[in-house]
């Protein structure tokens, strides 16, 4: 029987999560049940795994489920679409190797195999034909530590670091720790799409201006940037002595249709000299916590700078699960990005169809949405919430934005829980992120949720 944090997993599930969860789910025709942990997730007769039904994550302190009811008061949250993990069970490769580890009770140091450097390359090369040489990669313990050395090796303190907003938001906690500042170039939305604003980008080229974060697939617009985009982007930072760093996590997700460049695919040597590129498998097999990632350069003078500023932490059962990962996670991963494109075409047309108040399109890589909820936020009045809330704080509360009263709005009214869009930089305003990694049964409870609290008469009942 599996244990979790010490204590059983049924007795998390009885106590905490699943109960809450079948309680949220009555009345709205949604079955939410949970996954059995008794057998081995596997894939069925078919070939295809089960990715439908919910895998209860409450009980189990997550940051999804278990912190917006302890921030927000217990039950305040029936559905956690905020923070980028998935929740569906591992890829079997993973949960194997990982018993087996266990099985070895001692937990000394590691020293890392070279078949995990060895798995990476090989997957890059497989899935994207990317060459990567075991001497032009570090491997580091998530992409934050690889940016944090690579921002200190590259961007004097006090200096600028440009972003296209909005943004990801743990960016900003990168440049706090690097001591820089942003310098946000907002994208244009044109017909239903984010576009970079080439010419504004380049005219926040400042002279204290040194390093420039690209989002790619970009977090929280979906954008899967094109070679033209890349090459335009790339050619502004050579000219412009500005070292670009390609943050692309997110890459295995990529929609029908749509289409992946890695940024060191570019033809132009020059511009990916330029570039440091940092991945990982946490997004793609739902390996957060597991504190593994790695990035690589074809510029040996850049990589030698950035590891003056490194210092990387592994941990065991981190290596043991990426690698299974890589080795035999790839039938699992393709049918889950499958499976997420669903979610996205299920997600806009239930929006469309029954949420007129909030914008919606699809995006063309990632598992997350990025949806406008302007006329929400008027009808409700956010500026008036926040400056009202920001009137009678405490003298000890931090003061809140509009975006922050929605967020809030939802969880009282619908009890789902996004992520606020002033979070994201310029750009985000009166918008919400919604992650759609979950079981479909669990996007419909959460969109369910949301459409029966913005029904006019509920709205009006709600505001007045």
């Amino acid at each position: 029987m599996s244990q979790h944090q010490g204590l059983n997993r049924r007795v998390f599930l009885r106590n905490a999560g699943l109960t809450a969860l079948a309680a949220g789910a009555a009345g709205t025709g949604v079955p939410l049940g949970a996954a059995s942990e008794d057998q081995e997730f596997a894939p069925g007769p078919n070939g295809k795994f089960d990715f439908d039904t919910p895998y209860s994550r409450f009980g189990t302190h997550s940051v999804k489920y278990d912190q917006p009811n302890r921030v927000h008061g217990a039950g305040s949250v029936e559905v956690g679409m905020g923070i980028a993990d998935i929740d569906f069970r591992a890829a079997p490769s993973i949960t194997r190797a990982l018993q087996e580890r266990l099985r070895h009770e001692v937990w000394g140091y590691l020293d890392l195999p070279s078949t995990f450097g060895e798995g990476v390359i090989a997957w890059n090369k497989r899935r994207y034909n990317v060459d990567i040489k075991p001497e032009q990669m570090i491997i580091t313990s998530g992409v934050h530590p690889g940016l944090i050395a690579t921002l200190k090796a590259f961007s004097p303190v006090g200096s600028r670091v440009l972003l296209q907003t909005p943004t990801y938001n743990g960016f900003y906690s990168d440049l706090t720790a690097s001591q820089t500042i942003a310098e946000e170039s907002p994208l244009k939305f044109v017909n239903g799409r984010y576009e970079m604003d080439f010419d504004d980008f380049e005219s926040r080229i400042g002279p204290d201006t040194y390093s420039f974060i690209l989002c790619n697939p970009q977090n929280p617009t979906g954008n899967c940037w094109s070679e033209d985009d890349l090459m335009r982007i790339g050619e502004i930072c050579l000219k412009r002595r500005v070292v670009l760093l390609a943050d692309e996590i997110h890459c295995d997700f990529v929609m029908k249709g749509q289409k992946y460049t890695p940024f060191a695919s570019l033809k132009d040597k020059r511009i990916v000299d330029n570039s440091i590129t940092y991945k990982a498998a946490s997004k793609s097999f739902g390996l957060a916590a597991h504190k593994t990632a790695w990035f690589y350069t074809t510029n040996p003078d850049m990589l030698k700078k950035i590891r003056v500023q490194h210092r990387a932490d592994l941990n065991t059962l981190g290596i043991v699960a990426n690698q299974a990962a890589y080795a035999g996670g790839e039938d699992w991963l393709n049918q889950l990005v499958e499976y997420i494109d669903g979610n996205h075409n299920f997600a806009v047309d239930f929006i469309g169809k029954n949420i007129p108040m909030v914008k919606a399109y699809k995006a063309q890589g990632t598992y997350l949405m990025w949806l406008d909820f302007t006329a929400l936020a008027e009808k409700i009045d956010t500026k008036a919430m926040a400056e009202q809330h920001n009137r009678t704080r405490a003298a000890n509360a931090p003061a809140l934005k509009p975006e922050q009263m929605l967020e809030r709005w939802l969880i009282k009214h619908a009890k789902v829980q996004l992520n606020q869009g002033a979070s994201y930089g310029r750009g985000g305003e009166n918008h919400m992120r919604m992650n759609i990694g979950t079981s479909r049964r669990t996007l419909e409870k959460a969109l369910t949720n949301i459409a029966n609290a913005l029904k006019p008469a509920v709205l009006s009942s709600a505001i007045d």
